[in-house]
């Protein structure tokens, strides 16, 4: 791990040095560039370093945003950016998020995904042939983009989450305004762009309190009720939020309240102004997120699952589509406040904290299931090392986690289909 925080510290270095020499300044490197800098930085080898020559005049206009996980970094999608650049062509333009990089992942949900709506605004903003916008995130990337497509979401009406994101949506849209592309006030948009996919892949949806949702504690009581508790002490308020019990206790949980339209944004419609939502999940061996919450199902609704992968997408073993259901929003009864109050007096009473669970379980469940999603199972049971399962499905290093191939090679697939055009089988 120290070796390679410096080594991407060097590498920031040097990139730093040689924007600083092109751009002609004489800047000292103890002095860090601005957030404009940095995207403009990250833009460089994501939209042009890999760009076919043939194709070297055509402006991106689909923005893919690819948000890490926890302790992660931009490193983590190095193979993913090297398979998809060359298959979707250059109008895509690649951005691997870095505002949330490593140890701020441990911020906060709420946090990270506005700073992910920053981020990405200030990528929109310097690319100006932009009309499209995708998401593919993985593990808890996958929450900091639910919550930023809501800071980011503007509907048809003109109303946005709040009056702080307010300035923000409104100078993307005249942004693209001035360069002829705005999207048609008919339309939902995020961050002025039109929403086309949102992909994610081992992302803990429901949090990961509950039996299975956080398989290395193997089930067991004395780890379950040591993990609750000592979650901030190593994950800070993104621990509090996986485990629902941040906030006061008359107060919803973050998972809870991101499962609904409220005053802290507009969550369901900013997924429902997708084409498509996918989830990719892990159905054994994933030590981090269970197949339960990556893929937002009821433990009543998972069934054994096929061991034989589909033709050509190796792992993946099962795609089905789920359509929208017609149900009340979240609710967050005295009831339920006095569950909280309960497990967040005694976190490590197994009982009271299972109890609590499973009725905010079936509240989220029964907020998010008001959009479509695909759902994606992936098996790893036949891989050398199986329970790299979390990370193989992102390949996040290629010379150790390469099994996950198969599944970038679906979701290219899927991109490619997505982008009105013919489905057309990837080289990867």
């Amino acid at each position: 791990m120290e070796r390679k925080l410096l080594n991407d510290l060097k590498f920031y270095v040097y990139v730093v040095k040689v924007q600083c020499i092109v751009a002609g300044e004489d800047r000292p490197l103890n002095v860090l560039p601005s957030m404009a800098e940095r995207i403009q930085i990250r833009l460089q080898p994501a939209s042009y370093r890999s760009r076919p020559a043939e194709n070297e005049d055509v402006a991106p206009d689909h923005l893919l945003v690819l948000v890490h996980g926890i302790l992660a970094s931009p490193s983590d999608w190095k193979y993913v950016e090297a398979e998809l650049k060359p298959q979707l062509g250059s109008r895509y333009l690649l951005f691997a998020s870095a505002v949330n990089s490593y140890l701020n992942t441990f911020n906060g949900i709420d946090t990270a995904g506005k700073k992910l709506a920053e981020e990405v605004g200030f990528v929109v903003k310097r690319t100006p042939s932009l009309k499209k916008i995708s998401f593919l995130g993985h593990s808890l990337g996958g929450l900091f983009a639910r919550y930023a497509i809501a800071v980011l979401y503007k509907s048809p009406s003109g109303s946005v989450s709040d009056t702080e994101n307010q300035s923000l949506v409104q100078e993307l849209e005249s942004r693209i305004g001035e360069n002829d592309h705005q999207v048609s006030n008919q339309k939902h948009t995020i961050a002025g762009l039109e929403p086309i996919d949102f992909i994610t892949l081992a992302t803990p949806h429901l949090g990961v309190r509950g039996r299975q949702q956080l398989p290395f504690l193997l089930g067991l009581p004395v780890l379950e009720k040591l993990a609750a508790p000592l979650a901030p002490f190593f994950v800070g308020n993104t621990g509090r939020q996986l485990f629902l019990t941040d906030g006061k206790a008359s107060d919803p949980p973050l998972l809870l309240r991101m499962a609904t339209d409220c005053e802290e944004g507009p969550f369901i419609s900013a997924l429902r102004a997708f084409q498509l939502r996918i989830l990719y999940a892990n159905v054994s061996y994933d030590h981090m997120v269970g197949w339960r919450t990556a893929s937002i199902r009821r433990e009543s609704e998972l069934s054994k699952p096929p061991r034989k992968s589909l033709q050509g997408y190796k792992h993946v073993v099962n795609v089905l589509d789920y359509p929208a259901v017609v149900s009340s929003n979240p609710q967050f009864e005295e009831g339920t406040a006095k569950a909280k109050e309960a497990v967040q007096s005694s976190p490590a009473s197994t009982k009271r904290a299972a109890a609590y669970h499973e009725i905010l379980e079936e509240e989220m469940i029964k907020g998010l299931q008001q959009v479509s999603w695909r759902k994606v199972d992936v098996s790893f049971h036949a891989a050398l090392w199986p329970f790299l399962a979390h990370n193989y499905i992102h390949v996040k290093q290629e010379w150790l986690h390469y099994e996950g191939a198969g599944v970038i090679r679906h979701v290219v697939d899927t991109l490619l289909s997505r982008d009105e055009k013919p489905l057309i089988r990837s080289k990867i």
